[in-house]
């Protein structure tokens, strides 16, 4: 644009994809990091069919599928008798229907295939230890202030810093995200650990009154992962301090392997809180901005976090694509349009899934259960075509 690069705050997976899907548009990129190095959290993701429509785009689908396990199936259990709510098939009538696979993937091998792709690059600057404090947008360029005294000037901004985004607060002054009142603790063990009866072929949920559990296998099957999240009733979340409450209380009514689940729990790490933001329909300005959990933090019941931010990375790519430097503004603005809706639906959805599918009791949960069992695969894949179909990427004006 002006011989400047991009500049892409936050090394995560939205960063890194970020920072790829420019730099195979020929743009240089300084990815910053404000961790010691680049990594992220070494725990499970799921990848819907929709994200690897743009994996392709960036050739890197077979280095993410290589890493990836496929699941026979996506299973929702009931947590009282253990009975299937639901069940969607992941095997040969999906990938009919929707063209591409679901997959399970460890974060720390999906963050490294993009990594390895955005090193293979030598437009691609990527800088750690480097907290990025506070920004100016100059007209024609902008600068970033490090917190050691450093400064980068770029052409354009790129927030991908997650949830308590830095960008995101000084355009917006919002404020802290929404919490829920619940807490999430994940745990990985060799598979040779689990000794009793529990499906571990499958992507599995089981459905609690202010609570559920999600588990599934890695790495060939060799590694168990598993995610227990609970309301945490009389005690206030906070983001420095995990509230432990008794959780033989919290499961006391719930299924014997559920129970067993939970006591395999590390509970010693603090747990993660569960946030998320109201949707906005901006989140662009001049020359800077977001991407991923910065512009639409969304709860975790579609599993869709990491893949909206992917859509986010290719899609932005496209549209500044060719772009001259007095044109900054306007493609971000064309980019927020193209998306504002369909990521302010997936956080709307995964808000109502969360009150009223996944955590449910009394007589609710019996018409909810009795509701779902009774659709066909048919309706069932129906009823997520707007999300798994994919996301069509705009044309730039």
């Amino acid at each position: 644009m002006n011989k400047l690069p991009i500049i892409v705050v936050g090394g995560g997976l939205g960063g890194a994809m970020a920072a790829l899907a420019l730099g195979k548009k020929g743009f240089d990129v300084l990815l910053l990091e404000e961790g010691e190095e680049f990594g992220v959290i070494g725990y499970g993701i799921q990848l819907g069919p929709n994200v690897f429509w743009m994996l392709d785009r960036l050739g890197v689908s077979e280095a993410v599928l290589a890493k990836a396990l496929r699941p026979k199936s996506l299973v929702m259990y009931d947590w009282i008798d253990g009975g299937v709510i639901t069940r969607i098939p992941t095997g040969d009538s999906f990938v009919r229907r929707f063209k591409k696979p679901y997959v399970v993937i460890h974060r720390v091998d999906l963050h490294g295939v993009l990594l390895d792709a955005c090193r293979a690059l030598p437009n691609v600057q990527m800088i750690a230890k480097t907290e990025v404090k506070s920004f100016e947008d100059l007209g024609d360029r902008v600068r970033v202030d490090i917190a050691d005294g450093r400064k980068y000037e770029g052409a354009a901004l790129i927030g991908a810093d997650g949830i308590r985004s830095t960008i995101r607060q000084q355009m917006t002054n919002e404020g802290p995200p929404r919490s829920l009142g619940y807490v999430a603790h994940r745990t990985i063990v060799p598979m040779s650990e689990v000794n009793f009866d529990v499906d571990t072929d499958n992507v599995v949920m089981w459905s609690g009154d202010g609570f559920h559990i999600v588990h599934y296998p890695l790495r060939e099957h060799s590694l168990f992962n598993v995610v227990t999240v609970f309301k945490t009733l009389d005690m206030a979340p906070t983001d420095t301090d995990s509230p432990h409450p008794d959780l033989a209380r919290v499961y006391r009514d719930s299924h014997p392997t559920m129970k067993k689940l939970w006591g395999m729990m590390d509970l010693s790490r603090r747990g993660w809180v569960s946030h998320d933001r109201d949707p906005i329909r901006h989140w662009s300005r001049g020359r800077v901005t977001l991407l991923g959990d910065a512009a639409h933090p969304t709860l975790q019941s579609l599993a869709q976090g990491a893949c909206m931010a992917i859509e986010d990375a290719v899609c932005l790519a496209e549209l500044l694509h060719d772009t001259s430097g007095d044109r900054v503004d306007q493609s971000f603005r064309q980019y927020v349009n193209a998306r504002y809706l369909r990521t302010a639906r997936v956080q709307y959805e995964s808000r109502y899934l969360w009150d009223n599918y996944y955590h449910l009791g009394g007589i609710e949960r019996e018409v909810m259960r009795d509701t779902w069992e009774k659709k066909t695969e048919e309706q069932v894949f129906d009823c997520i075509a707007w999300l798994y179909d994919g996301f069509k990427l705009p044309q730039r004006a």
